[in-house]
């Protein structure tokens, strides 16, 4: 780890910590509270590097509402009446350009352009463009900043999921989740720094699968919970049958002596990785049961989500979930909701979908907004990539489908530090990005520098390489940042 990481972690060493605030025993336990590990077995340099950010926040925590199977920009925020003009026409040659295509629509003989069948409106101080499918979305606009110049190189789900995930189209590699626990720890020490939360949509869907939310080569520790809409939240987690609180801190006070003898002799992290998985499943069995009970919601706020807030498992709920975790100090929250990939019967399913998610998302923002949370959450919303303006398969006048498309599409983030607005433009096809590219390099880039983290310099050695969520590209975009 460079040294230029342990110098700007406040200039913080052992010797120097002691030295300038000059207090002993004092300063040592305020220095214990800023950096945790800084007296424990991790070297200065890995505790600062995993402790504090580089520079000051603007966020402290990011709910990340994905929709996976990539909703149709064109049918949501990208507005083109060009479409309506060229309905059923081909698309110019000079617009697509070659570019790649996938199997589904390669073998096609035409390409026809396919206007959206929903209305649109302006709404906000910066006219942002909305489809009649999200109207609660629209009452938040001007909490919103409107990415409309979003592109990837990755055309098929499962590489372009992974790659927003985890920076890289191969699987392994830590995910976004697992960076920020590695780079700012938690916030509540009874509850994981990176939580998963799963739905499932009426549209079609595409699988997600533990690599989304793996730790790859960092700490096992830093690995995404996933919770469930079971009997028991997070699986395993209660004591046997038989066994009361007493025994199971007896049983791991032991296991873990076990432990640490093996780990004197061996010296593996990941042995003090599984004691300390441990010990945060023993405090979880009573901080989880709180934080999931939404009985005790007051019914403005069950009247502000929906009454699917209720039914665990549903988008709804997740948000509302997601809500109690981040303000309970889960630094990361990732919801997955599934059922956005239109390649035909698009119009009916994305009106399906929208019914299941814009309450909600709308509801978590103005939620996070009243409880004066907003500014210190980042919460996104986006898919993997976006969805082409030509019809896959048979265009009628009242249906349609659209394939993959990676070259823009839209996101929409809000809160922790994100100027309100819109930003990027497409051409008139909705094809191609004619300003402002953010690539997902970029965008991770930008998350990662509202939450205080420099994306060059949160790295990891693995097998000889330094290793980091951008990999070896990205930049902030200023331009997003208030």
């Amino acid at each position: 780890m460079e040294k230029e990481i342990l110098e700007h972690g406040l200039n913080i060493n052992r010797r120097r910590f002691l030295t300038s605030l000059g207090m002993g025993i004092g300063g040592a336990a305020l220095g214990s509270l800023l950096v945790p590990d800084l007296f424990g077995g991790k070297s200065a340099e890995e505790a600062i590097a995993t402790g504090l950010p580089h520079f000051a926040p603007k966020a402290k925590r990011i709910i990340y509402l994905f929709q996976n199977g990539a909703p149709s920009q064109l049918d949501l925020f990208d507005y083109k009446p060009k479409l309506h003009e060229m309905f059923g026409q081909d698309l110019p040659a000079s617009v697509r350009q070659g570019q790649r295509l996938t199997g589904m629509t390669a073998d096609q003989s035409k390409f026809p352009l396919a206007g959206t069948l929903f209305k649109f409106d302006q709404y906000g101080e910066h006219k942002a463009w909305i489809s009649e499918l999200l109207p609660h979305t629209s009452r938040i606009v001007n909490d919103l900043c409107i990415v409309k110049s979003l592109y990837t190189e990755a055309i098929n789900h499962d590489p372009a999921l992974t790659f927003f995930q985890t920076g890289a189209q191969i699987g392994n590699r830590p995910s976004m989740g697992a960076w920020l626990s590695y780079g700012l720890g938690s916030e509540n020490k009874n509850l994981p720094a990176f939580c998963v939360l799963l739905s499932k949509g009426k549209g079609n869907g595409q699988g997600v699968y533990s690599k989304l939310w793996t730790n790859g080569f960092l700490d096992s520790v830093h690995q995404g919970v996933q919770f469930s809409n079971g009997e028991n939240p997070v699986l395993y987690l209660n004591n046997p049958e038989g066994m009361d609180k007493a025994e199971r801190r007896k049983m791991l006070d032991q296991l873990a002596a076990l432990n640490n003898e093996v780990y004197d002799e061996a010296g593996d992290p990941e042995i003090k990785a599984k004691v300390q998985q441990y010990e945060m499943a023993y405090r979880m069995q009573t901080a989880v049961p709180e934080v999931t009970d939404l009985s005790k919601e007051p019914e403005s706020i069950i009247k502000l989500y929906g009454a699917d807030c209720l039914v665990p498992g549903t988008y709804a709920a997740n948000c509302l979930l997601a809500r109690k975790l981040s303000e309970n100090g889960v630094r990361f929250v990732q919801i997955y909701h599934q059922g956005w990939d239109g390649h035909n019967n698009l119009p009916k399913e994305l009106a399906g979908q929208c019914l299941d998610t814009d309450q909600a998302s709308a509801a978590l923002v103005t939620d996070l907004k009243q409880r004066g949370l907003l500014d210190e959450t980042l919460v996104i919303w986006g898919g993997e990539f976006g969805r082409t303006n030509y019809c896959q398969g048979t265009l009628t006048k009242d249906n349609y489908g659209r394939d993959h498309h990676p070259r823009c599409f839209t996101i929409w983030m809000a809160g922790g530090g994100i100027k309100p607005g819109v930003y990027g433009e497409t051409d008139e096809f909705g094809y191609n990005i004619i300003s402002n590219p953010v690539h997902v390099h970029d965008f991770q880039a930008t998350a990662l520098h509202l939450m205080g983290l420099d994306h060059e310099r949160l790295v990891y050695k693995h097998l000889g390489r330094r290793y980091r969520l951008t990999d070896v590209a990205g930049k902030v975009v200023t331009d997003l940042i208030a």
